[in-house]
């Protein structure tokens, strides 16, 4: 638990525990580190695990020059460069799919290999792309945010998950407890975040990934179908492709234990070693 002040004088939160293989997450929009309970809990005796609050999320204060795509990628390499990563993994959930590619520009050589959760490469539809949202859906998201943004938040969150996928009381109560840990950004952020996933097209760099690459997603995803993720295998030559049966848009939390002994194979093949 930490603070890395980047030359700039911005400050972001990190959680940082564990030990082996370093591996930073990376978390989707209007949510913040918290998110990563059950890995962290279920991870740490194998992994270094690193989970950032990205600019204006969690703890980290927001950025005078607002929240930007590729002001996320540098904050990411400069969390690296502190803590002098190498042969990491880097794991992207939804909005933080969009951050670790755009990061592997910065940081090709300090990775072992990547990891798309629920990712993107664009967020809405358009030429060539019918999968993402329809720009109406985004426009109805961001009047939601305006009006109330706890409500639009709490929408949102309900449409991660797919019927059934919180019948166990348990696991409900668990899930409840890490989404109540998250903090809300303010309107401002999150309207900013939004305009990141409207305005973002990555697909011209996927062909040049050269990384191992895992993607996982849900097979009733109704945030990032599962279209998607089939987008993201075809165009990424170096990723295998793990679908996550009955499952919507947070497979970490729902099937937190098979996602994690995802990511310890994972990390076995491409960085040759289990720590």
């Amino acid at each position: 638990m930490a603070w890395f002040a980047a030359d700039s004088g911005k400050r972001l939160w990190y959680e940082d525990q564990g030990a082996g293989t370093p591996i930073v997450f990376i978390h989707g929009w209007c949510m913040s580190s918290a998110v990563w309970r059950l890995q962290q809990e279920g991870l740490a005796g194998s992994f270094r695990i690193i989970a950032v609050d990205l600019q204006g999320h969690g703890k980290s204060p927001p950025d005078s020059a607002g929240f930007n795509l590729k002001g996320c990628a540098r904050d990411i390499a400069g969390l690296f460069d502190h803590l002098q990563l190498d042969s990491a993994l880097l794991a992207g959930w939804s909005l933080g799919s969009l951050v670790a590619l755009e990061s592997v520009t910065y940081l090709r050589a300090q990775l072992c290999g990547l990891v798309l959760i629920s990712g993107t490469p664009r967020f809405t539809q358009g030429d060539g792309f019918p999968y993402g949202m329809s720009r109406i859906d985004v426009d109805g998201m961001s009047r939601k945010v305006q009006r109330n943004i706890r409500r639009a938040r709490d929408g949102f969150t309900e449409r991660m998950f797919a019927p059934g996928e919180r019948d166990d009381p348990v696991l409900a109560v668990t899930i409840s407890e890490i989404l109540s840990a998250v903090p809300l950004p303010s309107v401002d952020v999150a309207l900013q975040a939004l305009d990141v996933l409207v305005e973002s097209d990555l697909r011209d760099g996927l062909a040049s990934i050269g990384l191992p690459t895992l993607i996982v997603n849900g097979d009733c995803d109704l945030i990032c179908p599962p279209q998607v993720s089939d987008y993201l295998t075809r165009r990424i030559a170096t990723a295998r492709h793990t679908v996550f049966d009955g499952c919507g848009h947070a497979p970490f939390l729902t099937q937190a234990a098979r996602f994690n002994a995802c990511l310890e194979e994972f990390r076995e093949v491409v960085c040759g070693r289990a720590n």
